[in-house]
């Protein structure tokens, strides 16, 4: 765990100077509700990044904090060390209650953005997310798994904002217990 959170301050450190913005030409969603954005999201898809690497049945779960803000709980399944690995986090809305944009840490001092850019309007089923830069990009689902018109949709739109999707990872969901 100590290990998680030394990865997780470094990654957060290097992110700081996007913090506010997302990456030039990249639009945030409006008209966002966090409340319905809360709960357990299945990552579809991901650009490669070490501190998830090898990680296969990884999930988001958000809920509400007292203090207004968002409990993170990032959790994944390392199979070759056949454990759990679990971050867990805090988030705020970096703008207007009604847009995409939050702040998060998973080791204070230390932010990083959060941009939803894409979303499902209608069921929030689905989301893409990013941070202040074109390196990290993530597919989010309620569900395992994604319709692979809506997948080939979201990667299409993240091809022309400039994110490399030819490197996306398309993560394992397996069933499992926690």
């Amino acid at each position: 765990m100590k290990r998680l959170l030394t990865i997780a301050a470094l990654v957060a450190s290097g992110l700081l100077p996007g913090c506010a913005q997302a990456p030039k030409g990249v639009t945030i969603v409006s008209d966002f509700d966090l409340n319905r954005y809360l709960g357990t999201w299945y990552e579809i898809a991901r650009l490669d990044h070490f501190f998830e690497r090898g990680l296969v049945n990884v999930t988001a779960e958000y809920s509400l904090r007292d203090d207004g803000g968002v409990k993170v709980v990032n959790r994944g399944f390392d199979p070759k060390k056949a454990e759990w690995r679990e971050a867990v986090g805090k988030a705020y809305l970096a703008d207007k209650r009604s847009v995409g944009r939050l702040k998060v840490s998973f080791f204070w001092p230390f932010y990083a953005p959060y941009n939803i850019i894409a979303l499902d309007r209608e069921g929030y089923t689905y989301a893409m997310v990013c941070s202040g830069n074109t390196s990290y990009l993530w597919i989010l689902s309620r569900t395992p798994t994604l319709e692979s018109a809506i997948r080939d949709r979201l990667i299409a739109g993240a091809k022309d904002w400039g994110f490399d999707t030819n490197d996306l990872i398309f993560v394992t969901q397996q069933q499992r217990g926690h």
